[in-house]
């Protein structure tokens, strides 16, 4: 698979960990590591895209291609589409956004994404894998996605759904067997074209109550294909202890 661009989206700003892009894991910054994972795909380019001069000047010292991107961007996205009118693509180019906190993104799994957009018709793609713990179904903060026969999404929320009515009536605290639950992985791709048109999506009321921006896509009627995965990917880096593992796991495993 080769063609497709991928871009990594990267701020500052972090409630959790200040100035997390910059953080050192194994002598460079997190942000230049999630470029050299994902420049391990087949992706004809990794383009950071920041807001933040500092950013961009520790991408250009260790080689990697960034854009200088506006500070006002609400979402991922919105910035995505910059950088989809920066680079003027066309509209059928796919675009990768790879998050700027996944320093162990592996790079199979962009390719994987990245397929799947080229095999099939679609605006837009992501990724899921199968939930089986209950208490991963019934937590708001992990977002689940109800598919089609198709592979399409039907909707995406926080609330377990499908909600098991009979079974779920009787214990909460087991899944019963074959319910199709699978948790949404924020790895998104894309058509150029969607990006060039995103502008102008107003923002969908389900969107703004579940604080779930891909249900905007839904709302307006774009197609969202998923890719199911065997296992989750290895998390990203949200607080100090996240930095620590990551941190442990370079100096265990990896090195240069």
């Amino acid at each position: 698979m080769n063609g497709f661009v991928v871009v990594i989206p990267a701020r500052l700003a972090s409630s959790r960990l200040p100035e997390k892009p910059l953080a050192d894991i194994g002598g460079k910054p997190m942000v230049v590591r999630v470029a050299e994972r994902a420049a391990q795909s087949a992706a004809s380019r990794v383009i950071v895209a920041t807001d933040d001069a500092r950013i961009e000047a520790v991408c250009r010292q260790h080689g990697v291609e960034v854009l200088l991107t506006r500070a006002d961007h609400p979402s991922g996205t919105d910035r995505l589409a910059e950088v989809a009118a920066l680079l003027a693509l066309p509209d059928d180019a796919i675009v990768v956004n790879v998050q700027g906190d996944e320093p162990l993104i592996d790079p199979a799994l962009i390719d994987r994404l990245a397929a799947l957009m080229a095999a099939r018709a679609v605006p837009m793609a992501t990724v899921a894998h199968a939930i089986h713990d209950a208490a991963e179904m019934f937590n708001p903060n992990v977002v689940k996605v109800v598919l089609d026969r198709h592979g399409k999404a039907l909707y995406f929320s926080r609330a377990p759904i499908p909600y098991a009515r009979d079974a779920f009536a009787a214990d909460k605290a087991q899944l019963p067997p074959g319910l199709p639950v699978y948790r949404h992985i924020g790895m998104y791709a894309y058509r150029a074209s969607l990006l060039h048109t995103y502008g102008s999506l107003a923002p969908a009321p389900l969107e703004q109550f579940e604080a779930l921006e891909q249900l905007r896509m839904l709302w307006h009627g774009y197609d969202i294909v998923v890719e199911c995965v065997a296992e989750a990917p290895p998390a990203g880096v949200d607080t100090p202890e996240d930095l620590a593992r990551v941190r442990a796991y370079f100096a265990a495993n990896l090195s240069g």
